[in-house]
């Protein structure tokens, strides 16, 4: 074998090593963040099965007191409902931000009812719902983190070939919807056949003269 032909041969095993050891790089490394995002996305699994069961408790909890208010409680029962683990976790966040929001009404609502408040089984499972509240908020944005970086990684070179061999595929985002984030406004409704003596405004007298020129 010439100098020459013995020069090639060996940049093109060299070419071919680093290749592999980039491959292999980049397979461990998706791998990692593969198996990080499923960790993340248990950890937020444990947080929203707690918060169904501890919803349940508060909710009966309340219900005597509050059964006047019979649209908040039946709202967070609704979206209870519509909890579902096997489902896709596109739809899991979504109905994760609405067992939130209603879920901020009820304890808005809540707020006003002191002899609610008093009852220590009450403000217990309340603490531990808005603990858990906060827990779901944070699990989801380190298991959004994860999953961005995943997407990112096997969209890029070289990622991107291994990614279509091995059928890697983006994950789905846990999203919460924007309003999620921002407080309900909760109008309270009086029990039925009470006076009221602060009435709303008066309504425009139509034969009223218009506002003088």
């Amino acid at each position: 074998m010439s100098p020459l032909a013995g020069a090639a041969l060996f940049a093109v095993l060299l070419v071919a090593l680093v290749v592999a050891f980039l491959l292999v790089l980049t397979y461990n490394s998706v791998v990692a963040l593969r198996t990080r995002i499923d960790k993340a996305w248990g950890n937020v699994e444990v947080a929203l099965k707690q918060r169904h069961d501890q919803l349940a408790e508060l909710v009966a909890a309340v219900r005597d007191v509050m059964a006047f208010e019979e649209a908040v409680l039946g709202e967070v029962a609704r979206q209870r409902a519509r909890y579902a683990p096997q489902a896709p976790i596109s739809e899991q966040g979504a109905v994760s931000a609405a067992t939130s929001r209603a879920v901020r009404s009820l304890f808005a609502v809540v707020e006003n009812y002191p002899q609610i408040r008093s009852q220590e089984n009450v403000l217990r499972l309340q603490a531990e719902i808005e603990r858990l509240e906060q827990q779901i908020a944070d699990r989801r944005e380190l298991y959004n983190d994860q999953v961005y970086r995943y997407n990112t990684t096997i969209g890029q070179v070289p990622a991107v070939i291994l990614a279509g061999f091995l059928g890697w595929l983006p994950r789905s985002f846990f999203d919460a919807e924007p309003a999620a984030d921002e407080r309900p406004s909760v109008e309270l409704r009086p029990l039925a056949g009470t006076d009221h003596d602060d009435a709303g405004p008066a309504a425009a007298d139509p034969n009223a003269d218009g506002p003088a020129r």
